[in-house]
């Protein structure tokens, strides 16, 4: 048995674990990194990578079929589904092999296995249930991430019934899908899906099947998806999953109870966090409803040990727990970091057309008390749009109306999650919507209608 000792140990090698290593190397900590699968975690390996490489398959396959708006014909298009699977598998291969060459860059000392707390500054690590290392350390960052949620009762066997990390490698497409639930896990798969020919239904408990994002938003949204051929069931409740040669689901709704034939159920609920057999108790950590809570700089109830990314609860997003990464290993120096803004968290989805937002809805500006002035701007006038042919598509933002800060940002459209960077920029700085307004936007883009909508919501828009 190997015996380490550490300023600095994360458990957990994923986008928030392995970030946080490098700032802490970086700031001149002796740092130790456990993990045991692959480095990048699932976002890199399982998530948002592979993903976004099938989405980008699904969107070239779109673009192709419209070739004629563009001045080109071709004959039979076709496509072969185990080169499209085995791209996104590559490029998910590539990227972890690139943090591999980044922990060794910095130094960093990885400990292949399974790390468990047997206090409050060291660490076991097991592999194939046998302690290999022990490691004593100044302090913790435990960075476990989450798995995929289930439903209670519903049997999810990998094969008819399955999860977000096996729709990633099908080795066969499937001709009929049913998504239990919305959001973006669900919405993405159901575009690529539904790109290539598969009959896709979306199933979803709550009346929106985006239910965090902007109604207005998303019901653009849900009309597109609809346009594209997907069957989408809002408010409508899963009932009971069965499997055979065709998996059925029965589900209760407005209309309602019915039951959903399918080749594949794929359950897309959600994410839990990796808090189970992490020796929480036996090092004094509190854990409440499947989450590590944490003050805003990502200290635990212990003073050494800090925990980042799914393992600290919604929302579950990789660019959060890269950034809860830099501001623990930074206040683990001793620099003092401004700590985490939960109300300046940019969220996307990637479907097309694409949505991303970032601070408060029209709704939920409203419930907090403010008056509002809502700009709107269409894509449809941009002629960056027109001659891309993507069109369809608004830009929403969300105003103060006594002093004209910008308090929410909503976009649905082409690149939407390109262009929300801007107003996450714009959000923290505090922005009025004349400074938006005013700052110079070249033409021809896209983010011109950011300019309008801010200049909109005051009656000073020019194209519209």
């Amino acid at each position: 048995m190997a015996e380490k000792q550490f300023d600095l140990t994360v458990i957990g090698a994923g986008p928030g674990g392995y970030v946080a290593a490098i700032r802490a190397a970086q700031l001149g900590l002796n740092v130790g990194l456990v993990e045991r699968d692959k480095l990048g975690g699932i976002c890199l390996n399982w998530g948002c990578i592979p993903s976004k490489a099938l989405l980008k398959s699904a969107e070239m396959h779109h673009l192709f079929k419209k070739a004629e708006e563009f001045g080109f014909s071709y004959k039979d298009l076709s496509f072969d589904w185990s080169k499209i699977i085995k791209r996104s598998r590559d490029i998910s291969e590539r990227i972890s092999k690139g943090v591999e060459y980044l922990m060794k860059k910095n130094k960093i000392d990885v400990v292949n296995g399974t790390g468990k707390l047997t206090g409050k500054s060291t660490i076991e690590v097991s592999r194939d249930g046998k302690v290999t290392h022990t490691i004593s350390s100044k302090y913790v960052v435990i960075a476990t991430g989450g798995r995929p949620r289930t439903i209670p009762g519903i049997n999810v066997d990998g094969t008819k019934v399955i999860t977000s990390s096996e729709a990633l490698v099908l080795d066969k497409q499937p001709k009929e899908m049913i998504i239990i639930g919305g959001g973006a896990i669900g919405i993405e798969f159901a575009y690529f899906y539904n790109a290539f020919g598969t009959k896709v239904t979306v199933v979803e408990m709550l009346p929106s099947i985006l239910p965090r994002e902007d109604k207005e938003i998303t019901k653009i949204l849900e009309g597109s998806l609809k346009k594209q051929g997907i069957e989408i069931l809002t408010s409508t409740k899963v009932e009971s999953v069965e499997s055979g040669a065709k998996v059925a689901v029965k589900v209760s709704g407005k209309d309602g109870t019915k039951t959903l034939t399918g080749d594949i159920a794929l359950v897309a609920i959600g994410v839990t966090g990796n808090v189970e057999n992490l020796g929480l108790e036996g090092a004094g950590v509190k854990a409440e409803k499947g989450s590590i809570p944490t003050n805003n700089v990502g200290k635990t109830n212990v003073d050494t040990i800090y925990a980042i990314g799914d393992v600290t609860g919604a929302p579950w997003l990789a660019h959060v727990a890269s950034h809860q990464g830099i501001v623990v290993a930074e206040d683990i120096a001793g620099k003092k970091p401004r700590g985490i803004d939960r109300h300046n968290i940019p969220s996307c989805t990637y479907c097309q057309p694409q949505v991303a937002s970032v601070g408060l809805t029209e709704e939920a500006a409203i419930e907090a008390g403010y008056n509002v002035k809502i700009g709107r701007f269409p894509f449809r006038p941009l002629g960056k749009a027109m001659a891309m042919g993507e069109s369809e598509g608004t830009v929403k933002l969300i105003f103060d109306e006594k002093y004209g800060e910008l308090l929410g940002a909503h976009i649905v459209g082409s690149e939407a999650t390109e262009m929300i960077a801007e107003l996450g920029i714009a959000k923290t700085l505090e922005t009025t919507y004349e400074e938006l307004l005013h700052t110079m936007h070249a033409h021809p883009t896209l983010s011109e209608a950011i300019m309008e909508a801010a200049g909109q919501a005051y009656n000073e828009a020019i194209h519209i």
